[in-house]
């Protein structure tokens, strides 16, 4: 199978499992202790609800940590379907999980989805540090696949297309974002917080949930999701 027939195949599995936005990275940027062995990644996504998302611009809601349980869920197991599939046509692949294995001392993932959507071209860090999608802004889940599988992979981006907006800094409960923008290569902790961030979530998830757990304030508040959110409930 060349590249080209590859690529669609994959992409064609991935969009009828669910995704909304799939592409190829070049890992070539990254250190071998990043890329575990593996030249390229298939990096997709898939949509929050648009009426759940609607629901959390005060904080999480029941239903928003429903959504994000079951997105993560089909996710991982979607990754994992994608590893065999590739197998099967005598390529190695590694499935990466939409979430679960940070370490709680870094607040980092081994592999950072985020990073492997930039180098396919899908989207931009926001100042929240959440990957920001044309279409969907941080509105959307990832999984990642290792691979070395023949791929075309896509064109990198390499700088914020926030601008000045400062949408998602103004509504973060942890005050966990500097306000200015990422650029490739630029340290998170040059434009945000992570221990910030997790204080703030933990805060607003005990006022809003009764327990520790997840936040998404910033999520609403990001102009490309209101974008997406006005398209899918108008």
């Amino acid at each position: 199978m060349n590249d080209s027939l590859m690529t669609k195949t994959v992409s064609d599995r991935l969009r009828d499992a669910g995704a909304v936005v799939v592409g190829f990275a070049d890992l070539a940027p990254l250190d071998e202790t990043t890329r575990q062995g593996f030249p390229r990644a298939v990096s997709f996504a898939m949509p929050l609800s648009p009426s759940i998302v609607a629901g959390i611009a005060e904080g999480p809601t029941e239903a928003y940590a429903g959504e994000y349980s079951r997105l993560n869920s089909l996710l991982t197991q979607t990754a994992q379907d994608i590893a065999a599939f590739i197998e099967t046509r005598g390529w190695r692949a590694q499935a990466r999980p939409a979430t679960g294995d940070w370490s709680t001392a870094t607040l980092r993932a081994p592999f950072q989805h985020k990073t492997a959507a930039t180098l396919a071209g899908l989207g931009w860090i926001g100042k929240c540090a959440l990957l920001v999608t044309p279409d969907f802004g941080p509105a959307v889940r990832w999984a990642s696949v290792l691979t070395d599988a023949p791929l075309l992979t896509g064109t990198p981006v390499v700088e914020s297309r926030c601008g000045d907006c400062t949408a998602c800094v103004d509504s973060c409960p942890g005050k966990a974002c500097t306000g200015r923008n990422w650029r490739q290569g630029m340290p998170r902790e040059g434009f945000w917080d992570p221990k910030a961030c997790m204080a703030g979530m933990q805060k607003i998830s005990m006022v809003r949930l009764g327990r520790s757990g997840i936040c998404g304030m910033c999520i609403a508040a990001c102009p490309f999701t209101q974008a997406y959110l006005k398209r899918a409930l108008t």
